[in-house]
């Protein structure tokens, strides 16, 4: 039987089963309703846009829609723009492409009340405003449950609420092993003050069941994430630290029950929950310093325009990007945003190409020259040709790039596993090998444990061994340190994201840095100005000319010159923007006298025939009137306060400093030759810059970021320490690892500076762990320290960690 396909979802069914009309076939009512609708709303292009694409059918949903319209919900989801318009995010369901979009805007759009309504599509999430005076949610959701589509409202929780879990479960196992802890210290002294003076035996057995019924929650509730950590290791055939915590505590809870139900010796239920507690306030530092970076594709993409003006036989068309193709001819007014990369082949202008770049000074473009997506036409009319789709687009390689990186894992976690794996079977090992050797030789050694068997003397050995090798000071020789660390870096506005790029930042040798808004202020100063006339109203002219503009040069010259003088706005009209070049206008006084009025470059001073040289590497602006210079200005782009401290200090460490900027070679050279940088490479893009680090980390060289812009995002991606100025962008900020609150350089040398010393005590830290390893082992498994003792020495292996941590604080 033969396949008809449905005009509407253009899915293909069998003919029997086709509702006919006329010449129409549907697959269903609801199918047959949306296309008749789209047809009285004359939305019916929806079918051109969907070209031979295929969709669902309109989804059937019963569920009331009343409760969009009651207080709690309105409460919850929806809120109230500045004009007094109501708000709400919903996540639009059944949308399928950029068809789709359009279709579920368009019929938005057209319905009476609704203000805005923009849907993102990399996530379907659509923004909308209404007045609910003219119509109520309900009847929005409605609205869009009538062309087939659902909609529900998106909670901004949502997205951070496992990572919220996450971090109060931690927080409340901690708080519990620590309560418990610390009032079986007070059952601890009455016991260990017995175990040296004499205790009757009922009494340290009533100390044994108060310390089994403080251990208990502790080991299998706080205790529950190292029995599930240890699960999934051994589940994919790995013994990680959490298996010899876990194993290790209980063994000894096991051996105390033992003891408990009327066995010789002493219970040691409180090295359980020292044991839990100290690795668990460690785990709880690694939870706490991590940070959601979820949002950052999301802000990325919805920058990405939905459509763009396409020519086509000399008509324009809103065409949606996914259906422009290479050879297609896009038109851009001033402000729009560039959307697909081409050429220009009608019209020149300045574009804005900061997003790329980073650089504040428009790029003048002309006909032959590259647009790059993401980009903006300042001024004029521009029609370029499409070289690449969006696929391939600028902007979308940047996110592809960007997921990728994210996803990526430093190696050194695989180390840290490996090591972990190493130590836990090493210890497991030294263990039942004691326990074997004292049990089939009968080896006497060490305490005296009269009344014991053989079984138990062997077990309370390999137990010794096991308690003894803990690894809490191994465990809290990272966390302790960079603990205090972050805490003092925290106090030079310094923001680490995790404890863990404190090392990273210690061990780096190369150390890369972006130009404008790092090095430099990232805003143009006046370098040198000249008033040639300084009649006060041919100044009032200049100030008039510099106020209509918003172009980054004028605002920046008249902030300089409205701190040294007083202006008043004339009325100036005509006013007319020349492409790269600057504005002119005209002005008549009282007495009827024209003056004409221009304020730029040297370019637009020839344009005019205006003979007058200004030889110069930075940005001029050069006013005249009527033909006549009256004052010129040299602008650039300040170096930080402490930039020359700052590379300095990173040169004694003897670590590798580059610059990669946008900007062209004579400034990138003019600013690395100031604070001293020798290398340098100018003129690069975003993935330019993301290659040439990628290329360094082949070499094997540990890469620190500096960068402040949505250009550098995946260059921060790719580095092993990714570092965000203060004046950064949200899309860099959440790629970085480290983030400098104040936007100082000097700060940042601090970061190089305690990372260093923080890292120097963690090496110690570890040290004093093997030392204290390699000398109590042997110890334990000759018989030399009972359980007892071996929990005493855990703890003050852990607390000279401690104590050697705090050493951070002391100034150098």
């Amino acid at each position: 039987m033969p396949k008809i396909k449905c005009d509407h979802c253009h899915l293909t069914y069998a003919d029997d089963i086709m509702i006919k009309e006329d010449k129409l076939y549907f697959c269903c009512k609801g199918c047959q309703g949306v296309y008749h609708l789209l047809k009285d709303e004359k939305l019916d292009s929806f079918y051109d846009k969907l070209a031979n694409k295929s969709i669902s059918p309109p989804l059937q949903n019963k569920e009331d829609i009343k409760h969009f319209d009651t207080k709690n919900y309105q409460d919850t989801f929806v809120s109230k723009t500045k004009e007094g318009f109501c708000q709400i995010d919903l996540i639009i369901e059944g949308i399928h492409c950029a068809a789709c979009i359009w279709l579920n805007e368009k019929i938005l759009f057209s319905t009476v009340g609704v203000i805005e309504a923009n849907i993102n599509f990399s996530n379907n999430k659509a923004k909308i405003v209404w007045n609910d005076e003219k119509i109520k949610l309900s009847q929005i959701i409605s609205k869009i449950r009538s062309i087939g589509y659902n909609a529900y409202a998106y909670d901004a929780s949502m997205a951070n609420l496992q990572a919220i879990k996450s971090k109060r479960e931690y927080f409340i196992k901690m708080m519990v092993a620590v309560f418990v802890s610390l009032n079986m210290m007070m059952l601890g002294v009455a016991k260990y003050t017995g175990f040296f003076t004499g205790i009757s035996a009922d009494i340290r057995h009533y100390i044994h069941i108060g310390e089994f019924i403080l251990a208990t929650p502790v080991l299998f509730y706080s205790g529950f994430i190292f029995y599930k950590g240890a699960y999934y290791g051994l589940k994919n055939r790995i013994l990680n630290m959490d298996f010899l915590v876990s194993s290790g505590a209980t063994l000894t809870y096991i051996y105390s029950l033992f003891i408990l139900f009327g066995a010789k010796g002493e219970s040691y239920f409180d090295s359980v929950a020292m044991i839990i507690t100290f690795v668990l306030v460690g785990k709880y530092l690694e939870v706490i310093g991590k940070k959601s970076a979820l949002d950052t594709l999301d802000k990325i993409k919805s920058s990405i325009p939905l459509e763009a003006t396409v020519i086509k036989n000399n008509k324009k068309i809103q065409t949606i990007l996914n259906n422009i193709n290479v050879g297609d001819i896009i038109e851009l007014t001033s402000g729009d945003k560039v959307c697909l990369d081409g050429v220009i082949i009608s019209g020149q202008s300045s574009f804005d190409e900061s997003s790329l770049s980073g650089e504040v000074n428009p790029v003048y473009k002309q006909i032959n020259d590259t647009v790059l997506s993401s980009t903006i036409n300042n001024e004029g009319l521009i029609r370029y040709e499409v070289t690449k789709t969006y696929d391939k687009s600028t902007l979308n390689s940047i996110v592809t790039l960007l997921e990728d990186s994210l996803n990526s894992k430093p190696p050194i976690q695989y180390k840290a596993n490996e090591i972990s794996k190493s130590f836990t079977v090493s210890i497991l090992l030294l263990s039942i090998a004691t326990f074997l050797i004292w049990y089939f030789l009968g080896l006497n050694l060490g305490f005296d444990y009269a009344g014991a068997s053989s079984f138990e003397k062997s077990f309370i050995v390999s137990i010794s061994v096991i308690i003894i090798a803990c690894p809490c000071a191994l465990a809290l020789a990272t966390p302790i340190a960079s603990l205090i660390g972050i805490s003092k870096l925290a106090k030079k506005d310094l923001l680490f994201k995790e404890a863990r790029f404190i090392e990273t930042l210690a061990k780096a040798d190369t150390l890369v840095l972006d130009k404008t808004g790092t090095l430099t202020k990232g805003k143009l100063s006046i370098k040198s100005f000249n008033i040639l006339d300084k009649n006060i109203h041919k100044l009032n002219l200049l100030y008039s000319l510099l106020n209509s503009s918003k172009h980054p040069i004028s605002t920046s010259i008249k902030e300089f010159l409205t701190k040294k003088y007083s202006f008043l706005n004339k009325n100036i009209y005509d006013i007319k923007t020349i492409q790269a070049k600057g504005l002119q206008a005209k002005y008549k006084n009282i007495d009827g006298k024209i003056f004409n009025i221009l304020g730029g470059n040297s370019a637009l001073l020839k344009q005019n025939n205006i003979n007058f040289t200004f030889e110069t590497t930075n940005s001029v602006y050069i006013f005249a009137i009527n033909k006549k210079v009256i004052a010129t200005f040299e602008l650039e782009d300040e170096i930080k306060e402490g930039a020359n401290s700052f590379i300095e200090q990173i040169k004694k460490y003897n670590i590798d400093i580059i610059m990669l900027t946008g900007d062209n070679k004579k400034v990138a050279k003019k600013i690395a030759n100031k604070i001293g940088i020798n290398t340098y490479i100018a003129e690069l893009n975003p993935i330019q810059k993301a290659t040439y680090i990628k290329e360094l980390k082949k070499d094997g060289k540990i890469v620190v970021m500096v960068g402040d812009g949505i250009n550098d995002s995946i260059a921060l991606a790719n580095s092993d320490l990714a570092v965000a100025m203060g004046n950064a962008s949200d899309i860099s900020i959440s790629v970085s690892d480290l983030i400098v609150l104040n936007n100082s350089l000097k700060s940042l040398k601090y970061a190089f500076i305690i990372s260093r010393k923080t890292y120097k005590l963690i090496k110690q830290n570890l040290a004093i762990s093997l030392v204290y390893n390699a000398i109590t082992i042997p110890l334990a498994m000759a018989g030399l320290v009972i359980p007892l003792v071996a929990a005493l020495s855990m703890s003050l292996s852990s607390l000279l960690v401690v104590a050697n941590s705090i050493r951070i604080k002391i100034k150098d």
